[in-house]
């Protein structure tokens, strides 16, 4: 459908921006930044395209130019402040690129702490806070984050963003409840089911992990990155 609109109205970035929103879902990473991209050059006033192609650019894939991603990241993040000030996402996603260029310093503490005093109900800006705390050897600070952040994870995609963190940490202690709740609430969320095989498999729990990846192909068999985790665990 937002193909064929794309094909009525060429120019209109919902359509690119609606096609980027799939493509994020089934984690085909390049296809997004594409479509990101489309709507971002056709409405360069819109802080939502804007926030979204941060947030695909920082995603692993295979290939080069990450610091290059990196950078484009932490411009989108920034545009999109400067479209709206108050927006509690792009804070996040800006701290997000700086983090991922390795600057663990006061500018991406600064950016967090703006996420999470714009929207204080902003589970991610919590628990991202709390692992930049962490890293800068602050432990004592970080807890209360990642303690905030489980209690405001309340739905399904929240709950995956936070799970996503603690699988960052190897917390996955931290990481499996909040992963099974998030199935219970929608049973195909692929990336609940992958981030759930990818911690089975971590855990050495190939036995279990082997189902979940399927189900993630089944669901999109366009999805690389499950068919390797899967490759992994029938090794192991």
């Amino acid at each position: 459908a937002y193909r064929e609109a794309s094909q009525l109205k060429p120019k209109d970035h919902r359509a690119y921006y609606g096609l980027g929103n799939i493509y994020t879902d089934q984690q085909r990473w390049e296809e997004a930044e594409k479509a990101y991209r489309q709507a971002v050059q056709y409405n360069q006033l819109s802080a939502d395209a804007q926030v979204a192609l941060s947030y695909v650019l920082v995603q692993p894939r295979s290939g080069g130019a990450l610091a290059k991603r990196l950078v484009d990241a932490e411009m989108a993040a920034r545009r999109a402040i400067q479209l709206q000030p108050n927006n509690a996402i792009a804070y996040d996603r800006l701290g997000v690129a700086l983090e991922g260029r390795g600057l663990i310093n006061n500018e991406t503490e600064a950016a967090y702490r703006k996420a999470v005093e714009t929207d204080s109900q902003f589970a991610v800006a919590h628990v991202h806070l709390g692992r930049l705390l962490r890293k800068m050897g602050r432990a004592s600070e970080a807890e209360p984050y990642y303690r905030r952040a489980t209690e405001l994870a309340n739905d399904a995609p929240t709950l995956v963003f936070v799970a996503e963190a603690f699988d960052s940490e190897q917390r996955y202690g931290d990481a499996e409840p909040l992963l099974r709740r998030a199935l219970q609430m929608d049973a195909k969320n692929v990336t609940a089911l992958y981030y759930l095989g990818k911690l089975l498999i971590a855990t050495r729990r190939y036995n279990e992990a082997e189902p979940v990846l399927q189900s993630v192909i089944e669901i999109s068999p366009r999805t690389v990155a499950p068919y390797s985790l899967l490759g992994s665990a029938y090794l192991r």
